[in-house]
C-alpha cells in the first residue's frame, strides 16, 4: 500500500475508534433536523412551500459533511504537537502525496458522515424522489467532502494555535452554512443576501443535493457541478501548496 493509501486508512481508523466523535458529530445535524424541520414545518407549509423536511434534509446532509471536512484540519495540529507530522514530512515521499492521502482520508470520513445523516433524514420522513438520481447525489456529496476537507487542510497548515483553530473554524463554518440556502429558499432574497449565497461554494453543493434528491435545484445541476468542481480543484491546490510550505 502506498503513502496515500496508508494515510487514507489511518484517517478511517481514527474515525472508527473515536465512537464519541462519531456520535457527537451526528448530534448537531439531528438537532437541526428535528427542531427546525418539525418546528418550522407548519409555517413553511402554510406559506406554500410544501414539506419542509423535504426542503431541509439536503442542507442538513451538506452540513454534516461541512463540519467533519473542515474540522479534519485540526488533526494536522495534533500531529504537529505530538511529533507525528515531523516523522511524516521527513519520509522519502512527496508532500503532494501526503496531503492527497490526508485529504482523501478526511473526505472519505466526511462522505460516511453524510451517508449517516442521510439515513437519519430518511428515518424522520424524508423521501428520495428518484432513485435514478442517487449517483448524482453521491457525486455532489463527494465534491462537498473533498472541497471542505481541503479547506480544513489549508487552515490546519497555516495555524499553530490548537485553541484558536475551533474559534476560527466556527467563525467560518456557521456563515458558510447559514448563507448556503440550506434553511431557506433562494427565491426573492434581498440583493445583498442573494449575492452572499451566490458567492458561497456550499450553496452549489446544497442546491445540487436538493436537485438530485428532490428535483428542487435553483441553478441547475450542470451549473452546480461545474462551480463546485472548480472550487474543489482550487481548494485542493491551495491546501496542497500551504501544506508543502510547513516548516519542521
Amino acid at each position: 500500500m502506498g503513502p496515500i493509501g496508508i494515510l487514507w486508512l489511518r484517517q478511517l481508523k481514527r474515525y472508527v475508534r473515536s465512537r464519541s466523535r462519531m456520535l457527537g458529530s451526528l448530534g448537531q445535524p439531528l438537532l437541526f433536523l428535528l427542531a427546525m424541520g418539525f418546528g418550522f414545518g407548519p409555517t413553511f407549509r402554510k406559506a406554500g412551500g410544501g414539506d419542509y423536511i423535504q426542503f431541509l434534509a439536503p442542507g442538513i446532509v451538506a452540513m454534516g459533511m461541512l463540519f467533519i471536512g473542515i474540522f479534519s484540519g485540526i488533526e494536522i495540529l495534533w500531529d504537529r504537537q505530538f511529533g507525528f507530522l515531523k516523522e511524516t514530512l521527513v519520509a522519502p515521499v512527496s508532500r503532494l502525496r501526503i496531503v492527497l492521502g490526508r485529504t482523501l482520508g478526511g473526505a472519505t470520513v466526511a462522505l460516511i458522515q453524510g451517508a449517516l445523516v442521510l439515513g437519519m433524514c430518511l428515518l424522520t420522513g424524508f423521501r428520495v424522489e428518484s432513485a435514478l438520481r442517487l449517483p448524482a447525489a453521491v457525486g455532489f456529496m463527494a465534491l462537498i467532502s473533498f472541497a471542505f476537507t481541503a479547506l480544513g487542510t489549508a487552515f490546519g497548515s497555516v495555524l499553530e494555535d490548537m485553541q484558536g483553530f475551533p474559534v476560527i473554524m466556527n467563525f467560518l463554518v456557521m456563515p458558510l452554512f447559514f448563507f448556503s440556502g440550506a434553511l431557506f429558499p433562494l427565491d426573492g432574497l434581498p440583493k445583498a443576501l442573494r449575492l452572499a449565497t451566490e458567492l458561497n461554494p456550499l450553496t452549489y453543493g446544497v442546491d445540487g443535493l436538493r436537485g438530485s434528491l428532490t428535483h428542487g435545484s435553483a441553478f441547475g445541476l450542470g451549473t452546480d457541478f461545474a462551480v463546485l468542481g472548480l472550487v474543489t480543484i482550487v481548494l485542493l491546490w491551495i491546501g496542497s501548496w500551504l501544506f508543502s510550505r510547513i516548516q519542521l
